[in-house]
């Protein structure tokens, strides 16, 4: 057969063949006086293995390794470690269905998502929370409430392992537990907007502290006294400076006093 002809009957194409043959995964044939390839009934039986092989998932590399051993034991790894490795994916599509059903249904019922998705279920449930309360509150929402879902969904992007995260999961398990929690929240927000045009040693800098720290679950303190790094005088030009530039003078100096009030508790 010519090498058209072996394509064919395999039902892949020539320029699969020649690859095949140039990382050594089908041996090269005779060839014929003129040149041409010549080809027999054991090449394409060979070539149509390849391809069940690799309509499997299997690599050209892992090809190779499970042709070379005649006796199959290797195929049978092969095909386990393959199989567990589709289970794997099989899993990560159903959590990413999951996920976008759930954004699905925001879209129902709400018309939009919220400009900080896609965030995981446990976020959405505390913005949607966040949304219901606030559309019963007077008046526009706290803009410290944007910002601090804002700042939620980028830890909890920046945090995918558990022990990173336990202050984020322990503040999101407390607010979504708790009907009341996210009404006092918007309590804290509101103080914290308050304090957008005001100077740092305005009085209500230090009362935006304690209401700050007083609607902390106790829980979450220990998790979050760890809070030296967030010091603007320490945290240099990293992301807790960005995070206090972001801030006016008064909301950064309220927020500085919660973290000394913090780890005033735990001592």
């Amino acid at each position: 057969m010519r090498i058209g002809e072996l394509a064919g009957v395999a039902g892949i194409t020539p320029r699969a063949v020649r690859h095949y043959h140039r990382i050594g995964l089908l041996p090269e044939p005779p060839r014929h006086p003129n040149g041409y390839r010549s080809y027999s009934l054991r090449d394409a039986v060979e070539l149509a293995r390849i391809r069940r092989l690799v309509e499997l998932g299997l690599s050209l590399d892992e090809v190779r390794d499970v042709i070379a051993d005649d006796a199959g034991r290797e195929l049978a790894e092969v095909l386990a470690e393959l199989d567990a490795d589709l289970a794997r994916q099989e899993e990560a599509i159903r959590q990413r269905r999951a996920r976008l059903a759930q954004l699905l249904r925001q879209v129902e019922e709400g018309g939009r998502l919220p400009a900080e998705a896609p965030v995981s279920p446990a976020l959405t449930t505390l913005f949607d929370e966040m949304a219901r309360v606030s559309a019963q509150m007077p008046g526009p929402e706290p803009a410290m409430a944007a910002k601090e879902r804002e700042l939620l969904a980028l830890l909890e992007t920046a945090a995918p392992d558990d022990a990173d995260r336990g202050w984020l999961d322990g503040l999101m398990g407390a607010l979504g537990s708790d009907p009341e929690a996210v009404a006092r929240a918007y309590e804290v927000y509101a103080r914290f907007d308050e304090l957008a045009q005001a100077p740092e040693d305005d009085p209500r800098v230090e009362a935006t502290a304690r209401a700050a720290v007083d609607f902390l679950p106790p829980e979450i303190i220990t998790h979050m006294a760890d809070a030296g790094e967030w010091e603007p005088e320490t945290a240099g030009d990293g992301f807790a400076a960005a995070l206090f530039a972001d801030l006016a003078p008064a909301q950064a100096a309220a927020v500085r006093g919660a973290i000394r009030l913090l780890q005033e508790r735990v001592r």
